[in-house]
């Protein structure tokens, strides 16, 4: 029974299972709702290893401050990363799942439903050419009315969702940490596809 415990706390991190927890409110709430306007929120996110996320971008920083030109592009990355490749990511999966249109989403939609996705923690992960590991994220989606966020439907915590394999581009930090949010989007698709 322990090496099946072993075998299991070891297959884990591979296969990228996340911890799911309702906070507040019920998946059933969500039944019959087609559109999500979809935002996203970065604020206080923890990056791993790290006290603040300010503290993780002066030491990528200060490592790449010998070839010039490349600590700004670092830093210029990791926050433009979040739009052109996190963001787009989540949306996109969501609507693939959903390829019949039962479920859509969108950025800075009109939909009578906000999808709220708060980045909690990221690990960025690394492809060194001897090992490479996926990139991690913990969120938590809040879903509530756009024109009164007082009335929240949903507020669910996704811990440690494992980047899906991004294939040729992991070596870019990311295309990996997009790999997370796709993963992200998957577990919530799975989780709305139960009420539909």
């Amino acid at each position: 029974m322990k090496k099946l415990i072993l075998f299991l706390f070891v297959l884990t991190p591979i296969f990228g299972f996340s911890q799911l927890k309702v906070i507040s409110g019920d998946f059933k709430n969500l039944k019959g709702i087609s559109r999500y306007n979809v935002v996203f929120d970065y604020k206080d996110l923890q990056v791993h290893g790290f006290e603040t996320e300010e503290a993780y971008l002066k030491e990528k920083m200060e490592k790449r401050e010998k070839k010039e030109g490349e600590a700004q592009k670092f830093k210029e990355n990791w926050y433009s990363d979040r739009e052109n490749k996190y963001e787009p990511k989540f949306i996109e999966y969501i609507n693939k799942r959903f390829e019949n249109g039962e479920i859509t989403a969108s950025k800075n939609g009109d939909a009578k439903f906000t999808m709220n996705i708060k980045t909690i923690w990221i690990y960025p992960g690394y492809n060194v050419g001897a090992g490479k590991e996926p990139a991690k994220i913990s969120a938590v989606i809040t879903i509530f009315e756009t024109a009164n966020p007082q009335n929240i439907l949903l507020i669910v915590d996704f811990k440690r969702s494992i980047g899906l394999e991004p294939g040729t581009f992991d070596f870019d930090q990311g295309y990996r940490i997009a790999g997370a949010y796709e993963k992200l989007a998957k577990n919530m698709a799975m989780q709305l596809k139960r009420f539909l």
